[in-house]
């Protein structure tokens, strides 16, 4: 766990040094049918080990003060039960007791806001028939006033617009109501509260109120980060020329990627290779360099990752 903590303190480091200061990350949803393709976004099918990794990240990635310009804002995701659709399919219907939701799906989620995590953000799942961008059992009775959650929900990406396909809405000015009304503070690109927001509090769909809960958690989240004092604290191309991929976070990689690593059978003494002997590469991965710098690498520049191939020939030559 420790080296887990790092390593979100070090993309935190990282990622500050070029001008974030918020991350989607942990995705902390238990997953347990293969067939799920986000699968390896996770930490797997345990509880327990999800809870310890999801409270190590968002640590790691707040530190001790959020206003320090080296820390960046947590958001857990998928809330809820993302990695339970039916089937392994994307955006399905979620069925679970709610025995099985408390003791096995939901404690990873929990776990990261007892950890302090500023913000979470929304599934695209059905729970008990009603997506999570627009359920209010989850964002409000559940997050909010059992778990005592006080920072922002956003949706996920288009979430509220998927509301619609879900047959909980017949347009988006309809599903944009129905989230602002569950609990949901912030449209990730439906454009729906930017559309229809100001026409709805006028129709008496959606309260002031709710509006103003929003704005404000918003706001605070904002104000924690120090944006408010120093709204430049994240920008400082110095901090972008020293302070990423530097010697000390890539041996720092190195070594949380060895303790990653288990070996489950080693048949006739495999490893460690013999320099004596033919070694033979098969599939794709072999000799890619763009797989290794994973899913979600966004701007990521494969041209530094090390391909298998590469880095046993420079340990054993040709």
């Amino acid at each position: 766990m420790e080296l887990i903590e790092k390593s979100a303190r070090i993309a935190a480091q990282e990622a500050s040094a070029d001008g974030l200061n918020w991350t989607f990350s942990p995705m902390v949803d238990i997953a347990r049918d293969p067939r799920w393709g986000r699968v390896a976004e996770g930490a797997g099918e345990d509880p327990w080990l999800g809870s310890e990794v999801a409270a190590a990240m968002v640590k790691g990635y707040q530190g001790d003060d959020l206003s320090k310009n080296n820390t960046i804002m947590a958001c857990v995701k998928h809330f809820a039960l993302y990695g339970a659709g039916e089937s392994g399919r994307d955006y399905n219907t979620v069925d679970m007791s709610k025995v099985r939701m408390y003791n096995e799906y939901l404690p990873p989620y929990q776990a990261a806001f007892n950890a302090g995590a500023g913000s979470a953000m929304s599934s695209c799942n059905e729970i008990d028939g009603i997506p999570a961008t627009g359920n209010k059992w989850l964002m409000t009775d559940l997050l909010r006033k059992q778990w005592g959650f006080g920072g922002f929900v956003v949706t996920d990406y288009t979430a509220i617009n998927e509301m619609i396909e879900h047959g909980v809405g017949k347009d988006l000015k309809e599903v944009s109501a129905l989230a602002l009304n569950a609990g949901i503070d912030m449209d990730m690109v439906g454009e729906g509260f930017l559309l229809h927001t100001k026409d709805l509090v006028k129709e008496g769909k959606v309260s002031l109120k709710t509006i103003d809960d929003a704005c404000r958690r918003i706001l605070e989240a904002k104000y924690k980060l120090g944006l408010f004092d120093d709204p430049y604290r994240y920008i400082n191309d110095e901090r972008a020329k020293n302070e990423i991929l530097t010697p000390e976070n890539r041996k720092a990689a190195r070594t949380i990627a060895e303790n990653s690593i288990v070996l489950l059978k080693n048949e006739n003494q495999l490893l460690p290779l013999d320099p004596s002997k033919t070694i033979a590469f098969i599939g794709p991965l072999a000799n890619n360099q763009r797989e290794l710098i994973g899913s979600w690498c966004a701007a990521g520049d494969l041209t530094q990752a090390v391909s298998v191939l590469s880095g046993v020939k420079a340990m054993l030559g040709s």
